[in-house]
């Protein structure tokens, strides 16, 4: 729920707030709306220039950083990292947490790196292997990085409790996914099988980031990015999936049409956006291959689209007493999350 305050004068003028609670209550919204991500000049600022950095240790890195050989690498990592904690330190007693989340999150981003310096110095890496390859290429070598990457997250996250230190884990959670592939399987499995490793791990993630959510309901967002990587790679390997069944693309339509419920039912957009571009794939499907030649599937879909508004008009009207009665049959934890997450 947006507030802003004209709303909180109109509360002054029908009597609601007395008129001196009005600007005190201001100043505090403002200072807890501070603390969240949005999308204002500073917090632009502040994941631009943190993104820049993080990429400089991890996307972007170029092939010349490997003439530091091991130790070089250790020591320039170790330094990086020291820095990052301190301004860390620094930012949290000045109660800026959105910057002091990124910074944490440049230190944990620095792990596969220091990881790749200690390996090399030991010898495990041959000269046509190079760091900036962990992005790039699927290889189950990677996962000593991914799995000492996921430790120090949770000592971070146990350290500092910052959402966005998620971002790492939950991308290295996707990472992991695709290099334990040809370690399971050899190195000759086929697509088919990497899009059922997409789609269960995606799965997996997904119910992490309910779970998540559940445990976190009652303090910050930190379930947001394992919902996005986890849908997206449910989503993806489903929707990369090919089949000439007609019964199978109508499955894939009522799992798109599951998520968009799940979506508005969690109030989580990530759902919401794959759902309709799955729908929009199905009916697309169904325009130009079933119902090519048809002069009455434009109608039917429009009829279908004003019904849908009308739903959405008696779901309005009556949304208050039907959302009480029904959330009377879930779990208290479930319902707070609800509640939660209608508030936000």
């Amino acid at each position: 729920m947006h507030l802003d305050r004209g709303m909180l004068q109109q509360a002054v003028n029908r009597g609601l707030l007395q008129p001196q609670q009005l600007e005190p209550l201001w100043q505090h919204l403002q200072a807890q709306d501070a603390q969240r991500p949005g999308f204002r000049a500073s917090h632009l600022l502040y994941y631009f220039g943190g993104l820049l950095a993080i990429g400089a240790m991890t996307l972007f890195m170029t092939l010349g950083w490997e003439r530091f050989g091991g130790g070089g690498l250790i020591v320039i990592c170790l330094i990086y990292a020291a820095g990052g904690l301190a301004v860390t330190e620094h930012l949290l007693t000045r109660q800026l947490a959105i910057p002091a989340g990124i910074c944490a999150t440049f230190v944990l981003s620095l792990t596969p790196l220091l990881v790749y310096g200690i390996q090399t110095q030991l010898g495990w890496w041959s000269g046509d292997d190079a760091y900036r390859d962990y992005h790039y290429r699927i290889d189950w070598r990677w996962l000593m990085m991914e799995l000492a990457t996921l430790a120090v997250g949770a000592v971070l996250l146990w350290r500092y409790r910052l959402p966005f230190l998620v971002m790492p884990v939950a991308v290295t959670l996707w990472y992991m996914s695709m290099d334990l592939t040809p370690m399971l399987f050899g190195e000759d499995y086929d697509w088919v099988l990497r899009k059922w490793v997409s789609v269960g791990v995606g799965l997996l993630m997904t119910l992490l980031a309910f779970w998540v959510d559940l445990r976190a309901r009652r303090t910050l967002d930190y379930a947001f990015w394992l919902y996005l990587f986890g849908v997206v790679a449910f989503w993806g390997g489903l929707s990369a999936m090919s089949s000439d069944s007609e019964w199978n693309k109508f499955i894939y339509l009522c799992i798109n049409l599951g998520l968009l419920l799940i979506g508005a039912i969690l109030s989580r957009r990530i759902f919401v956006i794959c759902a309709a571009f799955g729908i929009a794939g199905y009916l697309g499907h169904l325009a130009w291959d079933v119902f090519a030649d048809s002069l009455l599937f434009p109608f039917a879909l429009t009829l279908l689209g004003l019904a849908i508004i009308g739903c959405g008009l008696w779901w309005q009207r009556h949304e208050v007493s039907l959302t009480r009665r029904l959330r009377r049959y879930l779990p208290l934890p479930l319902r707070e999350l609800l509640e939660a997450r209608q508030s936000a």
